[in-house]
């Protein structure tokens, strides 16, 4: 009888470049591939329609990769341990297989289940698949963890890198009739309304036509010179890919490579400036791997129990994208809009949030992660404490952007403002980038500006050092 061993998916919504999935096949002559729905129902502080119906079609689409390998996706719907163990029992699995999870919940659920495995006497193996160095890895010298990320990238990239595993061809037969699973989710599993936003095309052949695209299209190419600009198509755009684990992070960053050889040294130079982003995503998994209180507080301690006297009015009008300045309200709009904000933008409407109206960051925090298809929490966490001053290698809390001046620089004649504010197409592209006349709004059915920037500046450098007085 062929050995029979449980694929447990998680973010790894792909058959190419997997790294738990391609052990578990050649381990084995039988593998039942399993993704377990949570069962949360009609609101999480976390996620929200966007991601969950964008999560639905991956698993939509890896359902139908693994029939055309002859194999079948077993859906359940509870806990991870406790479905996982039933199907240990109900399959006779000998192992289980996963990749690791980096985050407090996760690392907490793969100890229940190897103490599941334990208990009934099966293999259990976890993988490394989501980064491309495992945030105990990457160690000063003292072998401690990094707080700033130019250190941690100087190593980082100095680290020999894997390379892509091959797609998997064969997972043996098919589980039996008898190995029950629920249909491919929709959002009403959850009890969640269809999403209006404009989503993306999921799963793992959409993810890689956007991988195709984002190379063979020149725009990493381009991307050290034009990726703060909001307008237009230049970023990679594999957020949520990356995500859902849709594309494996050692294929895009050889491919990534690959695209600069022959290249010129500006090109060359794009390519490791998109390279050095994807440290940054693995820096903020090493910063919730070594401090996982961050979720809860201010990484750095000097600023907990710092005062966030914003308003929940201030704070509705920033999420609706009526604040009045223009650069603010279309990145929010784009984000309601598509469940996506350029990461310029994410900045800009962020340290708004938090300097200019005062609002506590774990609420902008908490919105981002209901409205983001790509909503990774560990980069959003360590993004939102960036802007607000508060986190791992944070913008000093009086380093504070101007948006009137951040949009005259990355939108100067307005097209992306004009984009996603329509009623402020027909302004003059200049005035979009300074404060209005008193009492004059930029156009009929526009708000004024809900707070003037340098008296909230002023206060913000008011409210931090008295905060620090206090600490001394």
């Amino acid at each position: 009888m062929p050995r029979t061993v449980i694929h447990w998916f998680r973010r790894d919504l792909r058959l190419t470049d997997n790294t738990a999935l391609r052990h578990a096949a050649d381990a084995s002559g039988q593998v039942i591939p399993v993704y377990i729905l949570s069962n949360w129902e009609k609101e999480h502080g976390w996620t929200g329609p966007n991601r969950q119906h964008f999560l639905c079609g991956s698993l939509e689409s890896l359902a139908r990769n693994l029939e055309a390998l002859d194999s079948r996706l077993i859906i359940r719907r509870g806990r991870a341990d406790q479905e996982l163990e039933k199907l240990i029992r109900e399959t006779e699995a000998e192992a289980v297989y996963f990749n690791r999870d980096y985050d407090p919940y996760g690392r907490e659920m793969e100890k229940k289940v190897q103490a599941v495995c334990k208990r009934l006497e099966v293999e259990c193996h976890s993988c490394d698949d989501r980064v491309l160095h495992p945030p105990e890895t990457v160690l000063t010298g003292s072998d401690q963890p990094y707080r700033v990320f130019t250190p941690y990238s100087k190593n980082w990239l100095t680290l020999e890198k894997a390379a892509p595993l091959p797609r998997v061809q064969k997972l043996g037969p098919k589980a039996e009739a008898k190995i029950t699973s629920l249909e491919p989710p929709t959002v009403a599993h959850w009890k969640l309304d269809e999403p209006t936003a404009k989503i993306p095309p999921a799963g793992e052949r959409a993810a890689r036509q956007r991988m195709k695209q984002f190379i063979e299209e020149r725009i990493l190419h381009h991307y050290k010179e034009t990726r703060d600009t909001p307008a237009g198509h230049t970023t990679s755009h594999l957020g949520p890919d990356l995500r859902h684990g849709l594309i494996g992070i050692r294929e895009l960053h050889q491919r990534c490579q690959e695209a600069g050889h022959g290249q010129s040294a500006k090109v060359k130079e794009s390519i490791a400036t998109y390279i050095k982003e994807l440290a940054w995503r693995e820096f903020y998994f090493a910063i919730l791997w070594h401090f996982p209180n961050v979720f809860e507080e201010e990484f750095n301690a000097d600023w907990r129990g710092l005062p966030w006297p914003g308003t929940e009015e201030q704070f509705q009008r920033w999420a609706e994208g009526c604040t009045g300045f223009p650069i603010v309200d279309a990145g929010m709009r784009q984000l309601l809009g598509t469940g996506f904000m350029h990461n310029r933008l994410r900045m800009i409407v962020a340290m708004f949030l938090t300097k200019d109206l005062h609002c506590d960051w774990r609420a902008g925090e908490a919105f981002f992660m209901q409205q983001l298809v790509d909503g990774e929490n560990a980069s959003n966490n360590g993004g939102w404490q960036w802007s607000a001053g508060t986190g791992a290698d944070a913008a000093p809390y009086f380093r504070i952007q101007n948006p009137w001046l951040q949009s005259a620089r990355f939108d100067p004649e307005g097209v992306y403002i004009k984009q996603w504010v329509p009623e402020l197409q027909d302004v003059p592209a200049p005035l979009l980038h300074e404060p209005p006349k008193p009492g004059l709004p930029l156009a009929p059915g526009y708000p004024l500006p809900m707070v003037d920037h340098r008296t909230e500046r002023d206060r913000t450098l008011a409210i931090f050092a008295k905060h620090r007085e206090r600490q001394r």
